[in-house]
């Protein structure tokens, strides 16, 4: 947020809390579900989104409707082709679409393989303003019952966590995603930090961040404190590859550590000098995909792709609360 604005948003939830902390919880959950403008903001950007949408121009677009009445959108590229070949799906992280990961998909149609590429609620072509973790799970399970089943699932930054939270079924009553692999590219593994620094930003106290905390469960039917992706990758008994730039400015390496952490099916590999966003397209990452998605890259946790790059130091996760 800008300053003055951010003074303003502090100012409006120090009023609304002396009223009701659990009203300022609740509005603070609208606030932070609310996505950015889908208009791609600067000269690179505007440059990045015509050359993907270029590239996606002559794919296949469907609607899924999610409970509520949201929204996703997908792209198919090499839909209904005759004969054996893998299918793979593709998520976006949150403020981008599947049009930013166009690369990405370029590279893993050029297989002939049918990829189906999500962009979420409130994201791309999907319309609206609004995504939380739920309706982000729900467009997963949407896409897999009208596609079919995956062989690999792709995704970058929020959406490789909503990919992890699909696969370990963490999420009643949605059905998870069944792909075989999974490949998350600077990809959070939990979502308590975020809601943490969210409140700190806005001024939250403690009652109306509990409040805001308890939204959650409300919504999704789980605590916040159960999003752990990271203690799941380990258990959902498939392949994981996780790749991730010490020098992500946006997401620390140390949610990549803990997913390298969580047990032997998961490959660590780092991508340095690449940061959050130019992951999604280097050419070293994109040959590591597929490799891996041949069965290959099977390398020791913590290999780079990259070592030439500086390192720049990034805090660390920081520690997670007994209660929330």
């Amino acid at each position: 947020m800008a300053n003055f604005a951010l003074e303003v948003t502090r100012l409006g939830f120090s009023v609304l809390q002396a009223i009701s902390a659990d009203l300022a919880g609740r509005a603070a959950f609208q606030l932070f579900c609310r996505t950015p403008s889908p208009r791609p903001k600067g000269v690179k950007a505007k440059a990045a989104h015509a050359a993907g949408a270029a590239r996606l121009a002559g794919a296949e677009r469907f609607t899924l409707r999610l409970a509520g009445g949201a929204k996703a959108h997908a792209y198919r590229l090499n839909g209904g082709a005759i004969g054996q070949r893998k299918r793979y799906l593709v998520t976006h992280g949150w403020g981008s679409s599947a049009v930013y990961m166009a690369e990405l998909i370029s590279m893993l149609s050029a297989t002939g393989a049918e990829v189906v590429a999500l962009d979420f609620p409130g994201h791309g072509r999907a319309g609206g303003r609004f995504l939380h973790m739920g309706l982000a799970v729900g467009a997963i399970a949407a896409a897999e019952q009208r596609f079919g089943a995956f062989d690999a699932v792709i995704g970058h930054s929020f959406g490789g966590a909503a990919l992890m939270v699909s696969a370990a079924g963490l999420l009643p009553g949605v059905p998870p995603v069944t792909s075989e692999r999974l490949v998350l590219i600077g990809a959070p593994s939990e979502m308590a930090w975020l809601f943490a620094d969210f409140g700190r930003m806005i001024g939250l106290r403690p009652a109306a961040q509990a409040a805001l905390e308890k939204k959650v469960h409300r919504v999704t039917g789980r605590r916040l404190e159960e999003f752990d992706a990271g203690n799941t990758a380990g258990t959902i008994g498939r392949p994981v590859l996780v790749i991730h730039a010490e020098d992500d400015k946006e997401v620390s390496p140390a949610h990549a550590r803990r997913y390298g952490a969580a047990g032997p099916r998961v490959r660590l590999l780092w991508a340095n000098g690449f940061g959050h966003r130019r992951i999604v397209a280097a050419a070293p990452v994109l040959g590591a995909i597929a490799a891996f998605l041949e069965g290959g890259v099977d390398v020791e946790a913590g290999e780079s792709i990259k070592k030439d790059a500086a390192i720049i130091p990034l805090f660390e996760l920081p520690a997670r609360r007994a209660a929330l």
